[in-house]
Parts: C-alpha cells; structure tokens; sequence
C-alpha cells in the first residue's frame, strides 16, 4: 500500500520518516505541524520482539494522558502519579520512560503490521514523550516513536483516535 491508496487530498494524516526522523502532520501538501522524534535504535521492523519501529500505514487506537502534567510518568499506558526527575532516573536507570502522553498505534495491514507475529498495537508500540535530554533525530529507542514532551503535548490536542498514520524510511 502506498500513499496514494490511503489518503485523499483533503485528509489530515501523520507522516513519519525513519530515515529523517521527522514527523509532520499533513493535510494534502499542507504541513500543519512538525517536529523531530527518535525512532528505534535496531532500525524499521515488524516482527515482535525485535524492538524496531514498524512501518507501513497505521492509525491512532487510542489516546492516553489527555490533561496529565507534563513529565506524568506512565507504566502500563496508566498514569503513576510520578512526574519524571533526577531522583527517579537515578532510582530506575534502565526504565524505558513513556511520559507526557501515549498515541497508541494500530497496523493497517494485515500481515504486514497487523495480526500474527507483526502486530502493531499488541506489540504496544506508541508514539510518547520521553526525557527532553534525550535527543532527538537519532534512532535510540526500543520501538516507539519518541518526542520531546511539548511535542507529544502539541500533536497530542491536534489529533483524533482513528487518525492514519505512515511510517516509512
């Protein structure tokens, strides 16, 4: 499948490069917003377990935090009432932070990215805030798609639950 198939001119849709770890919420040609993000350190993937970011179309199944702080630390996509410091680092060094918000992601493609062994939404990848120290353009994470905390804030109220999204190289 390929853009052409999926999206009308007038449609807004998420566009995610792995390439230039880049997304941009689109209408047709229009960009309506950008921002850069961090996609996984084992590069693009489907499979389970292999920690890489899937491609193809997806779109948003769910989103989680709405009207959480900023740096709300979530586990389990549920909030813990922690907002994400220096103390909590230092007390968790190898946790996987997900904060701010979650824009749960569902393959579009049977095979491809949904169901079986290539399932998107039970392979929970999100797109979610992180640590703003953590930096972005680079491919660090196990799989999600990571964006700095105001970001996720900005695309987060801009979005709908259904919304298309590509991510492609």
């Amino acid at each position: 499948m390929n853009k052409i198939d999926v999206i009308d001119n007038n449609e807004v849709w998420l566009d995610i490069s792995l390439t230039q770890q880049h997304c941009w919420l689109r209408q047709g040609d229009d960009v309506l917003f950008d921002a850069p993000v961090s996609t996984a350190l084992n590069g693009p993937g489907e499979q389970n377990g292999s920690g890489c970011t899937p491609r193809g179309w997806h779109k948003i199944r769910a989103k989680i935090g709405n009207n959480q702080p900023i740096n709300s630390v979530f586990v389990g996509r549920r909030p813990t009432a922690e907002i994400f410091s220096d103390a909590l680092k230092v007390q968790f060094p190898n946790r996987d932070w997900i904060l701010t918000r979650i824009l749960w992601l569902s393959g579009l493609e049977v095979g491809k990215n949904r169901l079986g062994n290539v399932d998107t939404m039970r392979r929970y990848i999100y797109i979610h805030g992180c640590p703003d120290e953590l930096p972005m353009g680079e491919a660090l994470s196990h799989g999600c798609v990571r964006m700095r905390n105001q970001d996720v804030v900005t695309l987060f109220d801009r979005v709908d639950a259904g919304l298309k999204v590509w991510i492609h190289e």
